[in-house]
C-alpha cells in the first residue's frame, strides 16, 4: 500500500533553511506503531500526520523520532503548506489535534497559523537553572511544554552551548532560551534544546512563539513581533499577540515529496 510523504522547511522561503517537517498525507489508517516508525525513518525533528474528515478539515498528529507531541507549529505550517501546494485544500483549512483546533489561512504567500496563546508562571529559585545553562538568568517561566528562560543579551543567547544532559535534567520536554534582539531586524531572538524528546536542538519551533508572544508583547508593548531563531538553519517567525490566541506567521519550501510503500496496518 503507498501514502504519500513530503519534507518541508519550514519559517523559510528558501530550501535547505529553517526547520524540516515529513508530511504524511494518508490515503488509508495506520497505527500509532507506524506513525512511530515512519517517523524515526524520517528523522526530523516531528514528522506530521494527516487524515482528511471533510472538506478543509483533517485529524493532524505530530510524531518525533522517538513520541507523540500534543503541539508542534513548523510541521502545522508544513502541512497547510502541502495541502494547499498540491490542491487538496482551498481556503481556510481546519486541523483537529490533541491540542484543540487550529486553524491555518493565507495572507499571499504568507502562511498564517492561529494557536492558543501560552503564558508562563515565574519560578522563584533560578540556581538549578543557571547551574544547567551556566548563565546569569533575567527570567525563568514554567509552562506545560517548556521552561522558557531569558539571558541577559542577544549575543548569550547566539553564542550559548548546551550541555544536553544538564537540560535533560530540567524536566519538561524542551528549554527555550530567549532574549531582546539588537537588530532591527527581529525583536527577540530564542533557541530551543529538546534532549527529553529526542531533539538535541529545534531549528525553528513554532509552539515555542506561543509563548515568546505574549512574554515579549508585555516587555516590548508591541503586539506584531519578529522573532529569529538562531539555530544553524536558522528562520524568522512573525508573531501577533491577540490576547488568548496567537497567530504565527511565515513561509515554506517543499524540498522532497515521495511514495511511501507499507502493508495495509
Amino acid at each position: 500500500m503507498h501514502q504519500s510523504i513530503y519534507v518541508v522547511d519550514a519559517f523559510t522561503d528558501q530550501p535547505f533553511r529553517g526547520n524540516p517537517a515529513g508530511v504524511c498525507v494518508l490515503e488509508y489508517p495506520i497505527s500509532d506503531e507506524i506513525r512511530q516508525q515512519i517517523a524515526m525513518e524520517m528523522n526530523h525533528a516531528e514528522t506530521a500526520f494527516l487524515t482528511k474528515l471533510g472538506e478543509g478539515n483533517y485529524e493532524l498528529l505530530w510524531f518525533t523520532p522517538m513520541k507523540e507531541v500534543k503541539m508542534c507549529g513548523h510541521a502545522t505550517l508544513a502541512s497547510a503548506h502541502v495541502l494547499w501546494s498540491t490542491e487538496q485544500a482551498q481556503g481556510e483549512i481546519r486541523f483537529q489535534t490533541k491540542s484543540g483546533e487550529l486553524k491555518a489561512t493565507k495572507q499571499g504567500e504568507l502562511i498564517v497559523l492561529d494557536f492558543p496563546a501560552e503564558l508562563t508562571e515565574p519560578v522563584l529559585d533560578v540556581k538549578p537553572f543557571e547551574t544547567a545553562l551556566g548563565k546569569k538568568l533575567n527570567y525563568v517561566g514554567d509552562n506545560w511544554m517548556y521552561w522558557m528562560v531569558e539571558l541577559e543579551s542577544e549575543v548569550d543567547v547566539r553564542s550559548f552551548q548546551p550541555d544536553l544532559m544538564a537540560i535533560a535534567g530540567l524536566g519538561r520536554e524542551a528549554v527555550l532560551i530567549t532574549a531582546k534582539s539588537e537588530s532591527n531586524i527581529q525583536d527577540f531572538v530564542s533557541r530551543l534544546f529538546g534532549p527529553n524528546v529526542g531533539i538535541p536542538e529545534d531549528p525553528v519551533t513554532g509552539s515555542a512563539h506561543c509563548l515568546l508572544a505574549p512574554y515579549w508583547s508585555k516587555r516590548l508593548g508591541k503586539t506584531e513581533m519578529v522573532g529569529y531563531q538562531a539555530s544553524e538553519r536558522g528562520g524568522f517567525v512573525r508573531v501577533e499577540f491577540l490576547g488568548a490566541r496567537v497567530l504565527l506567521k511565515g513561509y515554506a519550501v517543499t524540498t522532497l515529496e515521495g511514495t511511501l510503500y507499507l502493508d495495509k496496518t
